[in-house]
């Protein structure tokens, strides 16, 4: 082991704990748990840059993680808590699934083999999960050896998922019973794809029910094993009888002391009408995992909490097994790139699309829109796509050349006034990137006025397929990419203004390679959509 890891140890496993003022101070610690947590991996099982785009060690100063990588790190822990008498719990809080072509091409069998080696004792299902439908979820759940939770969750009506999953669990910790609940977002049922028979309900009722059942059942310490977002997490914390912690993910919120970046504190405990509890969360795709220290009395009040969220960095040495079974499926991921998946009778270029409309920029689009339930109208920047599509079979590595970025859908809400300041920032760089292709709406600009003033007219398609005058007061529901939501291309008003912005849909090459596959034949067209005055 060498000294930076030596040091990050020895850190983490002397930082002080911090006592909770509501604990009585005669009350003696009984057992020392150590709950060692993750989240939203998506995939992740390359090392990635500050972007979250797969990148060679050594490529760039900002690579890190990667999944051999991450369990050295979570095993040095585990090793480094025992050694301090420390029981370990190691949790994980969801969205396993999406994000590279590991998921795309074995849809969770490989995040499954790796889990299988971390030894996680638990996972709440995110809304990624259901990406695939209800059979590929079924089919990972079945292969798990713990347990997939979810207590808002009631798939009895979906005869793939009736019975696989739990809506908590119990377990012993040295002579320490302990209750976990998972909860799932909402979002769930808009943003991926459950299905119509998967039914959600609201999580503070899930919780409160689990809870009492838990704790009737003998359970001491009682977690929340959340998939509902930093902010949900730290709204219901202290509002929910007998939950101790929440363990959260799906905001991909970077919690930490220590951690450049973060937007608060490691662990936080949130004093409410129902009791305190501590809300932790350790950022996503494997760059970080959590670590939570609790000091617990014999009847199972927290009496005190520690650790951190760290980083794992590319001086950390790599799991031999984990490295041995990533470097087997990314020897495979060439013929995943060779697959076809749709012919195109011509090819198709990409030379007016930081100009005008053009086919390839108006099928993205529309392959975008209609891959999210819900929306009014999908935006995309015509820089994104950096090549044309040959005729001819059309391979996954094709479009991952013309979409290289590693983009996701990102889904906001906007005001008709801020979507119009969106799209007169995107006409105001035509022949640069940030020139909008669209699918939804249809607009007239004129190239000869000032930049700021080039666009005029903006309609919006209603859902007879009428087209109505953008409308400045009302709200509408919008699909882009993640690089544009958060302020890419001058597109700084879906990034300040958004309403329910989301950035980790699916991958939009994903996206745009399965509307290839469903088309009968590949043969994008323009019709009008973004008109010159």
């Amino acid at each position: 082991m060498d000294m930076h890891r030596r040091l990050f140890l020895g850190a983490l496993a002397t930082l002080p704990m911090t006592p909770l003022a509501s604990r009585p101070a005669h009350a003696s610690v009984a057992h020392r748990l150590t709950i060692l947590h993750m989240n939203d991996f998506h995939s992740r099982h390359e090392a990635v840059d500050g972007r979250s785009l797969t990148c060679k060690p050594g490529a760039r100063p900002d690579c890190f993680g990667g999944a051999a990588r991450l369990a050295s790190a979570l095993f040095a822990e585990r090793a480094a808590a025992e050694a301090a008498g420390r029981t370990v719990l190691l949790l994980d809080a969801g969205d396993q699934f999406q994000g590279s072509l590991f998921y795309t091409a074995w849809h969770g069998k490989v995040e499954m083999d790796v889990m299988r080696v971390l030894g996680t004792e638990a996972m709440t299902v995110g809304n990624h999960e259901f990406d695939n439908g209800p059979a590929v979820l079924a089919e990972f759940v079945r292969s798990a050896p713990f347990p997939v939770l979810s207590a808002n969750i009631d798939a009895d009506g979906e005869p793939a998922l009736a019975g696989l999953l739990k809506p908590s669990m119990r377990l012993t910790k040295a002579g320490l019973e302990i209750g976990i609940i998972g909860v799932t977002t909402l979002q769930t049922a808009t943003t991926s794809s459950p299905g119509p028979n998967i039914q959600f309900g609201e999580p503070d009722e899930a919780l409160r029910r689990e809870a009492a059942t838990l704790r009737a059942q003998g359970a001491k310490l009682v977690i929340a094993l959340s998939h509902l977002g930093a902010g949900e997490d730290q709204h219901l914390a202290g509002r929910i009888e007998g939950v101790d912690v929440f363990v959260g993910g799906h905001s991909h919120t970077l919690l930490s002391d220590s951690e450049p970046g973060a937007v608060g504190p490691a662990h936080q405990a949130f004093t409410g009408p129902a009791g305190t509890a501590v809300v932790v969360q350790a950022a996503c795709y494997g760059r970080y995992f959590g670590r939570l220290d609790l000091d617990i009395d014999e009847g199972g009040a927290v009496l005190a909490y520690g650790g951190d969220t760290r980083h794992i960095g590319l001086d950390l040495p790599e799991h031999p097994q984990v490295a041995a079974i990533v470097a087997s499926y990314a020897s495979q991921l060439d013929a995943v790139r060779r697959r076809v998946v749709g012919h195109a009778a011509k090819a198709t270029d990409i030379d007016t699309c930081k100009l005008a409309e053009c086919a390839l920029g108006s099928f993205i689009a529309d392959a975008m829109l209609g891959a999210t339930h819900g929306a009014d109208l999908a935006l995309i920047n015509g820089g994104g796509m950096r090549t044309g599509l040959p005729a001819g079979d059309l391979t996954l590595g094709d479009v991952l050349s013309v979409l290289p970025f590693g983009n996701t859908l990102a889904t906001l809400k906007l005001s008709g006034v801020d979507l119009r300041q969106a799209l007169a920032n995107g006409v105001s760089r035509a022949g640069q990137g940030g020139f909008p292709q669209v699918a939804g709406l249809r607009f007239t600009w004129t190239p000869l006025a000032l930049p700021q003033d080039r666009l005029r007219q903006v309609e919006i398609r209603e859902p007879d397929g009428s087209f109505a005058p953008l409308d400045p007061t009302r709200i509408y529901a919008v699909v882009t990419n993640n690089f544009m939501r958060t302020g890419g291309d001058g597109y700084v008003v879906m990034r300040d203004n958004a309403i329910d912005p989301y950035d980790t849909g699916p991958g939009v090459d994903q996206v745009v390679a399965d509307a290839i596959g469903a088309a009968p034949a590949f043969a994008p067209i323009t019709d009008g959509r973004i008109r010159l005055n």
